[in-house]
């Protein structure tokens, strides 16, 4: 009788126990779930994360100022290469600006002087003339650059077809009665140089520097010469008038081949920092295919002048 009496106080004991924990452990679920209410319509909730609310993220990959072109406003000219950070193809928000862009080896980069009629201090309206250092591959370019040193200055320029180290190269900015037979690399006013002869790195502008015809393998061809102006030939067939005291360098810009060479892979590209386009597929509008109209006349530029003999 005892030991019943004793089993039933256990069991009942118990049974309150478990109760009494029970509505403990509700209470605090039932709290939570007010609290985590009041925090997220409150104003310092929305301040504070949660996981439980989904929420976009920021760019994290890389600094945003980092984009910034601070290497090219480098005013104190110099012949070291110049460390720069790739963009992505992305402008100082952080947009993308340009597809395509992305990746690759790390490049530095060589302040070009396309500027080639540019005189020493106390030297100016002088003839000038300079020797070739060295002729190397750029990163940034598809036409090979020299360094060439002259009085007490060297930079770096596009370089022509033939240009080896050791050869003198001559800039002038007189123009006289007579056409003067210039060799390849030198650099004169086109009003100084023969119809017909080979041109690259035109100024548009007298004393701006050159802005066309400066890619791996192209040359303009000067036409003709009309009232104190000069008409040249660009590589894309078009034509352009210009004052006759826009400098010109003689010759095809180096790295001749450089339109036969081979990628080979898809990785190789990656390396240049072209990254693929999309699969995307789209229709082909209107501006696909052959137009119906008679095609112009043939003109054969196969046959093209020579340069001047050195």
């Amino acid at each position: 009788m005892l030991a019943e009496t004793f089993t039933c106080q256990t069991v009942q004991s118990c049974l309150e126990d478990v109760m009494m924990a029970n509505s403990g452990l509700s209470g605090a679920v039932r709290f939570l779930k007010v609290s985590f209410q009041m925090l997220t319509q409150s104003k310092v909730g929305s301040l504070v994360p949660s996981i439980f609310v989904q929420a976009r993220g920021f760019l994290t990959t890389a600094s945003l100022a980092q984009n910034r072109t601070l290497w090219k406003q480098r005013e104190k000219y110099t012949i070291r290469p110049i460390g720069i950070k790739k963009t992505g193809g992305r402008d100082h928000t952080g947009k993308i600006r340009t597809h395509g862009i992305g990746g690759g080896h790390k490049q530095r980069y060589r302040m070009v002087d396309f500027k080639r009629l540019n005189y020493e201090a106390g030297k100016e309206d002088q003839p000038f003339e300079e020797k070739v250092v060295e002729v190397r591959y750029d990163p940034c370019r598809s036409a090979d650059i020299a360094l060439v040193a002259g009085g007490n200055r060297k930079r770096w320029i596009i370089a022509t077809e033939n240009m080896q180290a050791e050869d003198i190269i001559k800039t002038s900015a007189v123009i006289g009665r007579m056409a003067v037979s210039a060799k390849e690399g030198d650099a004169y006013p086109l009003g100084a140089l023969p119809v017909g002869t080979l041109v690259n790195n035109l100024e548009i502008q007298p004393g701006k520097g050159s802005e066309y015809i400066r890619a791996a393998g192209t040359s303009g061809v000067l036409l003709r010469k009309v009232n104190g102006t000069a008409i040249v030939q660009l590589p894309s067939k078009q034509q352009v008038q210009v004052l006759e005291t826009c400098m010109v360098t003689v010759g095809r810009v180096s790295n001749v081949d450089h339109n036969k060479e081979i990628i080979g892979k898809a990785g190789r590209n990656r390396w240049f920092g072209i990254r693929p386009s999309s699969g995307l597929w789209q229709r082909k509008g209107g501006w696909a295919g052959r137009k119906i109209k008679p095609l112009p006349p043939m003109k054969s530029y196969i046959n093209l002048p020579s340069i001047a003999a050195k």
